[in-house]
């Protein structure tokens, strides 16, 4: 199977030569097309998540749950069969039978926003015995992008010989998508597929700051017996003890650092917004595909939720690959209205401001010139 990087049209500035620094490429300029053979090869997990293990969690001592879903989700991958696909596997048993499965086929991470949810996910994936090529990690965006590149049908038959199905994000407010994606969990799990997840709350389940996994064993249907919900309780780890985010610099010096650090995109950010509507979600990924650093300039409130759920899915896989972000303009805790903040999608845009902000101290030293 091909894993080529993905072609990348970039008609912007920056092609040319001369003795004059080249313009920096604007991520506005990019067109990403990634084959659909190439879906299932980058389903793993991304390069920030690479190298994590159950043992580099750091759970925190005051949140006795966060060390409890380590423990069982190592024991939960010890179980996991490195052969062939299975369904005779009982996970999480008592005795000693192995026979069909009656028990959890799947676990649920329920916690909010920076618990280290997606950190346990991908130390799953890298838990489990099987090669590479038989457990794919993705998000749900991801996963729906493969079906429809795929057709329903194949995508089963290519999922169905994996021993794990890591899904992070699973969306519950799209009726029609966690349908088909609950349908297709359970044709993989009638073929032995391990299943683990974690979620997003429905819209207008507010919660205390958690996700919901009652909503989520409802919104998948018949699979809900097949899941064990592991809870993991905790603050954000990402602003646990750190100082203030750095405040947003000037344009001069979002400029100055796009030109003089290699591999930086300069884009303005009303133009940004208005490309990321022509690009689908599950190309962010390559949008962003070899890019050093992000340079924002004019960053302002969003203007409708369209446009914000967009903007979380591209803090998403900025974060994921750990691209820092240096930006003019609104603090990023001032992008998304009071009135969203206050909505069904407010974990989301909690999320985006978490990593954005993470992602902007990355960047403190570009602004300084290095």
């Amino acid at each position: 199977m091909s894993t080529s990087p993905a072609h990348i049209s970039d008609s912007g500035p920056g092609s040319g030569s001369g003795s004059a620094p080249a313009a920096p490429a604007a991520l506005s300029a990019r067109e990403p097309r990634v084959p659909a053979e190439q879906l299932v090869a980058e389903m793993v997990p991304p390069p920030r998540f690479d190298q994590v293990r159950f043992a580099t969690y750091l759970p925190d001592p005051r949140q006795p749950s966060q060390a409890e879903a380590v423990t069982a989700l190592d024991g939960f991958a010890a179980t996991l069969d490195s052969g062939a696909a299975s369904g005779r596997k009982r996970w999480f048993r008592r005795g000693a039978k192995d026979t069909a499965p009656a028990g959890p086929r799947g676990v649920y991470l329920d916690g909010g926003y920076g618990v280290g949810k997606t950190h346990l996910l991908a130390s799953l994936w890298h838990a489990a015995p099987a090669a590479p090529e038989r457990k794919a990690f993705g998000t749900f965006v991801e996963l729906t992008n493969l079906v429809g590149a795929l057709g329903f049908q194949q995508t089963v038959r290519t999922l169905g010989g994996h021993q794990l199905l890591c899904i992070d994000e699973f969306e519950l407010d799209d009726p029609g998508d966690t349908v088909l994606v609950s349908t297709l969990l359970a044709r993989l799990v009638e073929r032995g597929v391990a299943l683990a997840a974690t979620s997003n709350t429905l819209p207008g389940k507010l919660g205390e700051g958690r996700f919901a996994a009652a909503d989520f064993l409802r919104e998948i249907q018949g699979l809900s017996a097949r899941f064990r919900t592991l809870r993991i309780d905790g603050e954000d780890y990402r602003h646990r003890g750190l100082p203030e985010a750095p405040k947003p610099s000037t344009d001069d010096e979002v400029t100055r650092a796009a030109y003089t650090t290699p591999g930086a995109c300069l884009d303005d950010f009303p133009a940004l917004l208005e490309h990321l509507a022509t690009v689908h979600p599950s190309r962010y990924g390559a949008l962003v595909r070899d890019v050093r650093a992000v340079c924002l300039t004019d960053v302002a409130p969003v203007p409708d939720q369209s446009t914000a759920l967009r903007l979380v899915v591209l803090a998403d896989r900025l974060y994921d690959r750990e691209i820092p972000v240096l930006a003019s303009g609104v603090p990023f805790d001032e992008l998304f209205s009071e009135d969203m903040l206050r909505g069904g999608y407010r974990k989301k845009y909690f999320r985006a401001i978490s990593r954005l902000t993470a992602l902007a101290r990355d960047a403190k030293g570009l602004a300084a010139g290095g």
